[in-house]
């Protein structure tokens, strides 16, 4: 694949290769492509035969790289992102109740009250502000700490290391990611974490923290509970900020598309999908064939690696109309921005609210921002993408 092509102009790039059926092989990255809606949400519903553990193939790098290095494989065990039942259900369990839509609702004030902060931040400024880091990145992190118990003064520590972290996670090729960056990050977080972790078992305050520090579970050692944490704090803020830059970029781009969400603020919920289809952070997820099967009328060996084009799936004609197209009102939005089935983002409503509330809070408090010179194109790879800087003149 094109990664850069497809990245431009997702519709036009796979729409080249759809004649050739939904699951193609691709010499590229040495594995099949799935490009189809129905292809990759069947896929996604897919344990027995399709296997989103990658702790294994990390265990095999740990073995040829410095002792260190098993930090980071003791830490994403207990991302339950990279980990199949019996095992994924266990860790997702004790969370799960926490990001139902009733309880997300309940953060809402908190998530206002953030916004707000942010936005006076910025209106004290004077001159280009570059709203990836004084908006899109601050949001995100303050919420999802405010969520964990943890000080908000924290929160540049966290980022720093969740970019450190970023270059194993986002990777197709884990073998290939420097190691002292990614050891560096993970003992920080194993400490940090670690560290809160015992505090809860000692004084246990009621939140997330209490249920993850309190599983009795003998199968899950304390560093698949700090993994557990780490997942929760690295997906709660590095996927919506990249919502977030990624919308900001296209109403700056696109006044008309800004003007009309200001004139029409109940668009805003089903524009937040529309962005998230056509923006979202996540553009493909990785399996491994567990078992030899036919999909598709495709002959999956075991071991193979299967990608998961969400990015193609969200531009499918078959399903959506004009995908190429940005439609505000677009409905029904089945994309797959925020996964599906067994590994479906335990955080999709928090980010919806989150994206929503920011975005039109930006666009009501400033009544123009325009870009400071060309907003940089997107850039990415296989796994995600986004634009920064975005640099903008904000006016009241």
């Amino acid at each position: 694949m094109a990664c850069h092509e497809s990245v431009r102009d997702p519709f036009g790039y796979f729409g080249d290769f759809r004649d050739g059926g939904a699951i193609q092989w691709s010499d590229a990255q040495r594995g099949w492509a799935v490009i189809g809606h129905n292809a990759v949400t069947g896929a996604f519903r897919e344990t027995a035969t399709l296997s989103a553990d990658r702790v294994g193939a990390l265990e095999r790098i740990a073995a040829q790289r410095p002792e260190g290095f098993g930090a980071v494989v003791d830490l994403l065990r207990g991302w339950m992102i990279f980990r199949d039942p019996p095992a994924h259900t266990r860790l997702r369990e004790p969370v799960r109740a926490a990001f139902t839509p009733r309880r997300v609702a309940d953060l809402e004030l908190v998530v206002s009250s953030i916004v707000e902060e942010v936005l006076d931040t910025l209106a004290a400024s004077s001159g280009t502000v570059d709203l990836s880091v004084g908006f899109a990145r601050p949001i995100p992190a303050l919420v999802i700490a405010a969520l964990l118990g943890v000080e908000a003064d924290e929160r540049h520590r966290f980022q720093a290391w969740s970019d450190e972290l970023a270059a194993i996670v986002f990777s197709t090729n884990a073998g290939s990611v420097a190691t002292d960056t990614t050891v560096h990050a993970a003992e920080e977080f194993t400490k940090f974490f670690g560290d809160l972790v015992a505090r809860e078992r000692d004084s246990p305050t009621g939140g997330i923290i209490t249920a993850i520090a309190q599983i009795s579970d003998s199968d899950l050692g304390d560093a698949e509970l700090v993994g557990l944490c780490t997942l929760l704090l690295f997906a709660g803020h590095e996927t919506t900020t990249t919502l977030l830059g990624n919308a900001i970029a296209v109403l700056c781009e696109s006044p008309d598309v800004c003007e009309r969400l200001r004139g029409d603020p109940a668009l805003w919920p089903s524009a937040v999908e529309e962005f998230m289809r056509m923006q979202g952070s996540a553009r493909t997820m990785v399996r491994k064939v567990a078992i030899d099967h036919e999909r598709e009328g495709v002959q999956l060996r075991a071991r193979d690696n299967v990608f998961l084009s969400i990015a193609a799936a969200n531009h499918d004609p078959a399903v959506f109309a004009e995908p190429q197209v940005l439609d505000l009102a677009r409905d029904p939005n089945p994309h797959l921005g925020f996964g599906w089935g067994l590994h479906h983002c335990l955080g999709a409503s928090l980010a919806r609210m989150e994206a929503r509330i920011a975005l039109a809070r930006l666009v009501e408090r400033f009544g123009r921002f325009e870009a400071d010179g060309a907003i940089p194109p997107l850039r990415g790879n296989l796994m995600g993408f986004g634009r920064r800087p975005l640099l903008v003149h904000l006016r009241d």
